[in-house]
This record gives structure tokens, sequence and C-alpha cells, in this order.
């Protein structure tokens, strides 16, 4: 398995002493309280409050200042003390780094709020999931095949949540991504899977000539319609509603330059992307570039992207449509050339670990 190099230091040799990894293995069985309890600590101030009080507060000082029982206040403290989030230094408590990630990293807080919301509950059912192929764990959110079906009717902290997480990865990449795209000229682009219209609004923006044609389900191309209307270009951007799903073949409406998926593929088996990759290649001629936007596990610079991605991917079997996930990029190349295409390029490092794979018809 091919891994960029902080990964391979990190998941080719052991790294912790046995009392370390002992107490990894408890974190671990006690991760749902461990999660419940940090998530709490933010969510009543607490974290907050020992961050603006450098010289640390007592438990009834905090008590005070947030309206919780001395018992309330106890039983979180002294699980944040053990969970390493706090210490405390005779009877007052202090921020730790971990803490201040915890509460101020923009990454965490996403990731902590997408977890919470969309996935804490349906991953009682991953077991479930992973037997039976399907998202079983969606049935806690909505009755809906998959979750893409059902996002005009996710409860609204639920759908803020799950826009939120992805938003967040997308938008900080658009920027290289629309000089990559825009590299070659592009009159006519075409944004499968192209949700709210993010991109879309991003590329009429960077390209005053550029049309763009949004495919994807009828319920999402509603979406879109709303989220950019009145906006400036988006009159340059149309939606075709299809089920990705089906075998309909993709829209020729237009000699297409540029084919755009962004993370889109992930939200499919292997069979499927290759049916949708396959679909894409009939429409492109030999000057098309259809560009995969895509956080790779493997390519990302930082081990603790990683780590997110690939838990991320259980996400997608318990709860999103139960067969796709992260790919590693050399499975996602092997189906770019199932599809009748190959890989000319890959851009890494984009944003918060985006990479941009480059394909053309062989």
């Amino acid at each position: 398995m091919k891994l960029f190099p902080a990964l391979e230091k990190a998941y080719t040799h052991e790294q912790l002493s046995a009392p370390e990894a002992q107490r990894m293995a408890q974190l671990i069985a006690f991760g749902p309280i461990v999660f419940q309890v940090s998530r709490l600590m933010i969510k009543f101030g607490i974290l907050d409050l020992l961050r603006d009080n450098v010289e640390g507060l007592t438990a009834e000082e905090i008590a005070g200042k947030t309206g919780l029982s001395a018992y309330a206040v106890k039983v979180l403290t002294e699980a944040s003390l053990s969970i390493g989030t706090i210490l405390v230094d005779g009877d007052r408590f202090r921020l730790t780094k971990t803490g201040w990630f915890l509460l101020t990293d923009e990454s965490t807080r996403v990731n902590l709020d997408f977890n919470h919301d969309v996935n804490y509950l349906g991953m009682f059912d991953l077991e479930q999931a992973l037997t039976e192929g399907r998202p079983a764990g969606l049935s806690r959110l909505g009755n809906w095949p998959t979750v893409y079906e059902g996002l005009s009717q996710l409860p609204t902290e639920v759908q803020k949540s799950w826009f939120a997480f992805d938003h967040f990865y997308s938008d900080h990449s658009f920027r290289q991504a629309l000089d990559i795209v825009f590299a070659r000229p592009v009159r006519h682009l075409l944004d499968v899977g192209g949700n709210t219209g993010r991109w879309a609004m991003q590329c009429v923006t960077h390209d005053p000539e550029v049309n763009v044609t949004i495919l994807d389900l009828p319920q999402q191309i509603g979406l879109m319609r709303e989220a950019t209307k009145g906006k400036e270009g988006a009159d340059r951007i149309d939606g075709i509603g299809l089920d990705l799903l089906s075998e309909a073949p993709f829209p020729d409406v237009h000699e297409w330059d540029a084919i755009w998926m962004s993370q889109f593929l992930d939200c499919f088996s292997e069979e499927q992307i290759v049916s949708i990759l396959s679909r894409a290649s009939r429409v492109m001629s030999d000057t098309t570039r259809l560009y995969i936007m895509e956080t790779f596990w493997d390519r990302q610079r930082y081990e603790t992207a990683a780590f997110c991605l690939t838990q991320t991917s259980v996400y997608f079997t318990a709860i999103a449509n139960g067969n796709s996930k992260m790919y590693h990029s050399d499975d996602m190349a092997r189906l770019v050339g199932l599809a009748g295409l190959k890989v000319e390029s890959i851009s890494d490092h984009l944003g918060h670990g985006h990479s941009i794979m480059v394909c053309k018809r062989k």
C-alpha cells in the first residue's frame, strides 16, 4: 500500500509503549462517554471560561459562572482531567493544549457537531450496516434509501451540521481548484453532483464567459436554485435533475470543456463509480478534461487528516449509503482506467487536504 511519508511513519511501526497502548485501549472503550463529556464541556461554556481565565478556576467558581450544580461540574471536570482536556493545580482547573484545540480549531468543531448531530445515534447500527451492505443507521434520521434523498428534509440542526461539514472541506480548496480548472479555456462546464451550487458560483464569478450546468438529484437542483437565486452570474448556471444511480446517459447539450466532480465519487461504491465515469467519458471529446477533487486519505500531508478521513468512511457505511468510503488514490485511479479514462496528472495539498485528479480519454 502506497502512503505519503507522514502516514507511512505512523502506520507501519508501533508508536506506543505498553502503558500508552493500554490507555489508548481504555480511551476507545469509553469513547462515547469521552465524546459526550468533551462536547458538553464546550456547550456549557466551561472550556471557554478556562481559556479566558489563565490563572484557572475552582469547581465552585465554574458552577457559579455556568449555573450548573456542583455535582455536574465535578463529574465533568474529573472526567475531563482523565481525558486530558484540562489540568488541575491545587483546586484550580486550567485548559490543556488538547482542550484549546477542541475549543478553537475550526475543523475539530465542525467534526464534533457533525458526529453528534448526524452520526452519533446511527453508529449504534454500524454492525448491521456492515453485514447487510445498507445504511442501517440512517433510519435514526429519516426513512430514505440514502441520506442524499433526505437532505432537504433533515431536522434543521442536523442539516446545518451536515452542510457545515461538507462545505468546510470543499470551500477552502476552491481558490486553488479554480486555477487548475481554468488553466485551460472553459466555456461549458458540467458540474456533476453540484449540490447547492457553491462551486458553480465560484466558477461564474471567476470567469465571466463560463456557463455551468449542474447535474444532480432533482431535489438538490431545487436547493441549488434557491441558494443561487438573485446572485450575480446565476443566470449562467443551469440545472438538470438526474438520479445518478440510474443508468441514464449524461447530457450532451454542450461540448463540455470540463467535467467537475468534487467530493462526489466518495458517495458511491466502486461499481457505481465506474458506471458514472463511463457515462461521463461518453460525452467527453479528446480535449475535455474531467476533474476529480477528493480528499484521498493516502495522500495527506499530516496523519491527523488521514485519521479524520478514514473515520469519515464509517459515516458513509452507517449513515450515508452503506457502500462508499473515502478512497485510496490508487483505487480511484484503477476505477478511472476501468471507465475508459486515464489519469493525466494529480495535484495535492489543496485547502484542507484535497487532491485533484485530472483525467482524459484514453
